[in-house]
């Protein structure tokens, strides 16, 4: 996959790095195969697998300059100061790529609630990893930002892609078999989702808190590492098949069998509130009466409502009605990260 490529570098005469920059926009993605758990390594690696579809209407944009005046990163999301804690390790991983040790300054904004289960620390990373490498001098492919963004997030290296795309485990302690890769590109499967948002505060509980140690903390674990690899398979026999009846369905299941490890982790993780139950219901009520949809909801309070192609304006209209429900957004699938400046 190529990128478009845009930056605006300056050197000393000497070659030293003074000013490069380079703003990308990736979007956000919600697993229909779930994600959760990590395996033992230092690389942010996960312990199973995922699938995921990519939302057009939902995406961050980031902005990198590095910069040699700067002492130290420094980073501003949704208009506010950002903490670097995070970030500053994994432009590190950047930086000693390149070859260069010039500090940055991050400008990043979504386009949804951020922090809230809607996958913001995806695109975030996502974004983040096209626009910080390509204003570093570095024009890497697609598998090497995916591996490079699941450093920072390991649902962002889902959304370097479009469309549906899956993310492998991988067996290597380093990483280099744990990435994502492209399923079916947007125009192949035009399905739609609707997102009913129900709260855009920022959740308590982040997913790599929740995520962490779930060998000691959850007497069901194991059974949910057991069974990914046969929902995997399952689902992508589906999606090869443009089977939606058996893509909602695996969908839904994949859905309440990670709320229901959740639930029982200790100390247990409810992510739920009234309007995320009515909304479930909502869903399954609309396919009793024949339409085609189906629910699904990552970490957090968020329903996103997986439509057969031309159903998303019906579903949008009945969840909207759902009390508890402040917005919903209806999206075609997104394309791939991208430069955009």
């Amino acid at each position: 996959m190529a990128y478009p490529f845009a930056r605006n570098r300056c050197s000393k005469a000497d070659g030293t790095l003074i000013m490069s920059q380079a703003t990308a926009r990736a979007h956000s993605n919600i697993a229909l195969i779930k994600y959760w758990g990590k395996r033992a390594g230092p690389r942010n690696l996960p312990a199973v697998g995922s699938i995921s579809v990519t939302l057009g209407a939902l995406y961050t944009d980031t902005t990198v300059v590095f910069d040699d005046t700067l002492s130290a990163d420094c980073a501003q999301l949704d208009d506010k100061p950002a903490d670097t804690a995070r970030l500053t390790p994994f432009l590190d991983l950047v930086r000693a790529r390149a070859g260069i040790d010039t500090r940055a300054s991050i400008v990043s904004a979504n386009n949804f609630p951020t922090g809230a289960g809607l996958a913001s620390s995806a695109s975030g990373f996502a974004a983040l990893s096209l626009a910080a490498t390509r204003a570093a001098g570095l024009e890497l492919d697609a598998r090497e930002l995916s591996i490079l963004s699941r450093q920072g997030s390991g649902s962002a290296a889902r959304s370097i892609f479009g469309g549906f795309a899956e993310m492998h485990r991988g067996t290597r302690d380093d990483g280099s078999d744990a990435f994502a890769e492209p399923m079916l590109e947007p125009e192949d499967w035009p399905v739609e989702i609707v997102v009913a948002i129900t709260d855009t505060a920022t959740k308590s509980v982040n997913s790599s808190i929740g995520m962490s140690h779930l060998d000691e903390r959850s007497d069901y674990y194991q059974a949910w590492v057991d069974h990914s690899e046969s929902d995997l398979a399952a689902m992508r026999d589906a999606i090869a098949a443009r089977d939606f009846e058996t893509v909602g369905a695996l969908t839904e299941m994949s859905c309440l069998k990670l709320h229901g490890l959740m639930m029982s982790t200790r100390p247990g993780l409810i992510y739920w509130n009234p309007a995320t139950v009515a909304a479930m219901h909502a869903v399954r009520s609309l396919r009793e009466a024949g339409t085609p949809v189906y629910f699904t909801i990552d970490a957090g309070p968020q329903v996103k409502a997986l439509c057969a192609p031309g159903h998303g304006e019906a579903v949008a209209r009945e969840l909207a009605d759902v009390p508890g429900v402040l917005e919903t957004r209806r999206t075609a699938l997104g394309p791939a990260a991208r430069v955009i400046a």
